[in-house]
């Protein structure tokens, strides 16, 4: 399924002051994503099944991954390599959470992906995944996941560890020979987190741009991990016991998943996925599946070169989405399980460095259905996270210098 750019070329963006703006309506050119300055707000949209509202929450540095926690508030990470608490009554902490580790921020290197332990209102456990730096040498780097305990009001993590480093230990000069004309060694580390009902723990590794290692089942290029709250293999892993295999993975043949989401209606996972030009993907991830990176993608590799196969390769997933070329830039995803925005109810929403916030109607095995409905556009916003709160309102972060977490609920 192919996503095409609506927008009308060459005109200018819409203003960003507050007003009242069309989702199904066109605007009249296209905002330039990443470089439009977020206004002050709030904002009012007419969308499909009624108006929204949505307002700026705090201003922050390129947040990436948001928590809601048990007595109100939330903890978001920021790329950059800092956590911050918001209050429940919307209060920034003006210093940032002290005690996570020393980390690579590089390019697209940082603080990323965050989870809260399923005991955490006992035991207050919070999960990241960051890019951990060799300390034997500041060009190498890898995907880890740390954890701490954070107390309500405290101002550092204690108790801080890590409980997964991944072996894609990758960045000393002179890099190996690659194909296809990959980026560089600082990018596609992965790192979103989530924990299922059940209590494992899901971890998304990319491929480092050094696609060729991901088909080698032994090592963590490129795959999705289910482990334990400490870091180790779950009995029922797909490869668990077999010779060569790495027994944490789940799935394998990723490119960048940099979106992880559970559907609590199906009992599935879902991640969205960063291709190379073009071939940005929406997964249903299956337990031992193989998603085909890196010769399989509706994408194009950077220096031109056409893949081996682009659709039905033997032994390989095809996505349910894809999107592009041009690049879509899939940010997280999640489906909607509140009720106080009407004709959401089991919707799939899917942020989008380009095109705005999509959301998707499902069918009863929560497959997206139809095309979909383009929100927020008109912010001209990279749009990182999405997440439902537990009040039913959506939270959203930007991926920008000047980033932001919004919150949108039904409008009046």
């Amino acid at each position: 399924m192919k996503l095409r750019l609506a927008f009308a070329a060459g005109a200018a963006a819409l203003a960003l002051a507050a007003g009242t703006a069309t989702a199904q309506d066109e605007p009249p050119g296209p905002p330039p994503f990443g470089g439009t300055e977020l206004g002050e707000g709030p904002w009012d949209f007419h969308a499909e099944h009624g108006p929204i509202h949505v307002e700026v929450v705090a201003r922050l540095e390129r947040p990436w991954g948001i928590v809601f926690l048990p007595e109100g508030g939330m903890l978001v990470t920021e790329r950059v390599g800092r956590l911050r608490h918001i209050a429940a009554d919307g209060t920034l902490d003006p210093d940032p959470i002290a005690g996570v580790p020393t980390m690579y921020t590089f390019g697209i290197a940082g603080l990323k992906g965050i989870a809260l332990h399923p005991d955490f209102a006992e035991n207050r456990l919070v999960y990241m995944a960051y890019s951990k730096i060799d300390p034997e040498d500041s060009n190498v780097s890898t995907l880890a996941v740390m954890r701490g305990r954070w107390a309500p009001g405290a101002d550092r993590l204690t108790d801080v560890e890590d409980i997964f480093v991944a072996d894609t230990w990758y960045g000393a000069q002179p890099l190996p020979e690659r194909c296809c004309g990959q980026g560089p060694a600082f990018g596609s580390y992965g790192g979103r987190i989530l924990f299922d009902p059940d209590g494992h723990l899901f971890v998304t590794s990319g491929d480092r741009n050094y696609g060729e290692m991901v088909q080698d089942p032994s090592n963590h290029y490129g795959k999705i991990f289910r482990m334990t709250d400490e870091g180790e293999p779950v009995p029922g892993n797909p490869w668990i016991g077999l010779e060569g295999h790495e027994p944490r993975v789940w799935s394998t043949g990723h490119r960048n998943p940099l979106g992880l989401a559970y559907n609590p209606y199906t009992g599935e996972l879902w991640e969205s996925e960063f291709g190379p030009r073009g071939g940005d993907e929406v997964n249903r991830i299956l337990r031992g599946g193989n998603y085909g990176w890196m010769s399989v993608t509706q994408g194009m590799h950077y220096d031109g070169t056409q893949m081996e196969h682009v659709r039905n390769a033997p032994g390989m997933i095809d996505p349910v989405l894809v999107f592009g070329p041009p690049s879509f830039n899939p940010g997280n995803l999640t489906f909607y399980t509140g009720t106080q925005l009407r004709g959401w109810e089991r919707d799939m929403l899917l942020g989008s460095f380009t095109q705005g916030l999509l959301r998707y109607d499902t069918d009863n095995t929560g497959m997206p259905i139809g095309e979909p409905e383009r929100l927020l556009r008109e912010l001209g916003q990279r749009w990182r996270d999405v997440q439902v709160a537990p009040d039913g309102s959506v939270y959203l972060l930007t991926d920008q210098v000047e980033g932001a977490v919004l919150r949108l609920t039904a409008g009046g």
